[in-house]
């Protein structure tokens, strides 16, 4: 189960455990909870993974994104009993990059195993961000969690969102303030070390950039349209905000689909409106972040093509 996921994002799909409930809009059409339903499951039964499936992890030999818990939600109380042998598989696969998105955030932080520190190398934190009210009160709670990577999934995008409390820059003059350059020394060392790295200038008035108590930015934004046959509308101008204000912000940013009913109502080929030589040119934009790779691993993970995209606009 899970292996060379047809997600555009990631490489493999992880779900020691499945079955979730619903926390908000975005969870309406849920596809878990049409596809159990398909088959006679409860979908708001937490059930545990057989152990082949649990420990499926330790068959991939070789570097990739695991998007965790397509199925579930990591962080979800029921799961309680059996997380701390998915953190043990966790750890002995370092060579993996598990990409963890949660409606949950408020549970994390009591969730994370001792040895958690400044966050697993090979551990990448989301949160689902539908709309405005969402992203006002998951991310805050997710950017106090030190992670290798923050980041937020806008799917299904429900409302035009904005992201200027939440990228790391000043909205007045452009400027950053922290840099994005590596590891050591750049964003997510200056927050977790309080590093003294940039000032910039606005209205003449220098801002030290690289302090305590700085919220931690957003380092990824994913964000597409709803699936399903009773997918919401999503506006092209949502979409292309949220484009602008993460290049404005040199944020990474991936759009995944324009969702089934823009799909439907424009004629795409493709049911999802996942092509993105079907969109609008300022729309083909799928980034990976630039995070440090686990032990040793530079870049994206080798071989790994995002959404099927020759190259990842700079």
């Amino acid at each position: 189960m899970g292996k060379d996921s047809s997600i555009e994002w990631t490489t493999h799909t992880y779900n020691p455990w499945r079955g979730c409930r619903k926390v908000s809009a975005g969870c309406a059409y849920c596809y878990m909870f049409t596809e159990q339903g398909r088959r006679g499951i409860d979908p708001t039964v937490v059930t545990r993974a057989r152990q082949p499936t649990f420990r499926s992890p330790l068959r991939w030999k070789e570097p990739a994104f695991v998007f965790t818990c397509s199925y579930s939600d990591f962080f979800i109380e029921e799961a309680d009993p059996w997380r701390d042998e998915a953190w043990s598989i966790i750890r002995q696969t370092p060579h993996l990059t598990y990409q963890m998105l949660t409606k949950r955030p408020e549970n994390i932080l009591d969730r994370l195993p001792s040895d958690w520190g400044d966050g697993y190398e090979n551990v990448w934190l989301l949160v689902s961000t539908e709309n405005q009210a969402m992203l006002d009160k998951r991310v805050p709670i997710l950017r106090e969690i030190p992670a290798r990577l923050h980041g937020i999934s806008a799917e299904p995008l429900l409302e035009l969102l904005d992201l200027t409390d939440y990228l790391g820059y000043c909205p007045e003059c452009g400027s950053h303030y922290l840099s994005t350059e590596g590891w050591w020394g750049g964003i997510w060392w200056a927050n977790f070390k309080g590093v003294k790295r940039l000032q910039h200038r606005c209205e003449g008035t220098d801002i030290q950039a690289g302090r305590w108590g700085m919220p931690r930015p957003l380092n990824w934004v994913i964000v597409g349209g709803e699936s399903g046959p009773r997918a919401r509308e999503v506006k092209l101008s949502w979409l292309c905000s949220i484009v602008e204000q993460c290049r404005r912000a040199k944020t990474a940013v991936f759009v995944k689909q324009l969702g089934q009913k823009y799909a439907s109502d424009h004629g795409l080929r493709q049911r999802k409106g996942q092509d993105p030589s079907e969109w609008p040119e300022e729309l083909r934009v799928r980034e990976m972040p630039d995070v440090p790779s686990p032990r040793g691993v530079d870049g994206c993970t080798p071989g790994f093509q995002p959404g099927g995209l020759g190259s990842i606009p700079s």
